[in-house]
């Protein structure tokens, strides 16, 4: 036997030489913002914008509502003066020498000078 041929034996026997596997590691591009993180500014931007067009409504109502009191209070305001404008034309109209020198005038008679004013409705 040759050379060769107890080297060609021999190499069955040995185990071939496994090849190295390289393993390529794939480097993905680490993002600036995560997915959660953008659900996250997404949700929390929502909430903020919903409070503040929340915020800005209530405001606009609150400032509806005190133009519409203070409307209400002027027009308070003024009929009171009317009210008390005609309660003192109410008193001047009643005084019993007005009611007398009226009744003078029509031709009335007054034999008892002793006029007594009427109580007010009210009372």
């Amino acid at each position: 036997m040759s050379v060769e041929q107890v080297k060609r034996d021999r190499q069955p026997l040995q185990q071939p030489e496994r090849q190295k596997q390289v393993k390529v590691k794939v480097h993905k591009k680490k993002r600036w913002i995560s997915t959660g993180e953008k659900f996250l500014y997404t949700v929390s931007t929502a909430i903020v914008v919903a409070a503040s067009v929340f915020l800005v409504q209530f405001s606009s109502q609150t400032d509806v509502l005190n133009r519409d009191i203070r409307s209400l209070e002027s027009n308070i305001s003024q009929q009171e003066t009317r009210n008390e404008n005609l309660a003192y034309q109410v008193k001047e109209l009643s005084n019993p020498d007005r009611i007398l020198n009226i009744a003078k005038e029509n031709g009335l008679n007054i034999q008892n000078a002793q006029v007594k004013q009427a109580g007010t409705v009210g009372e």
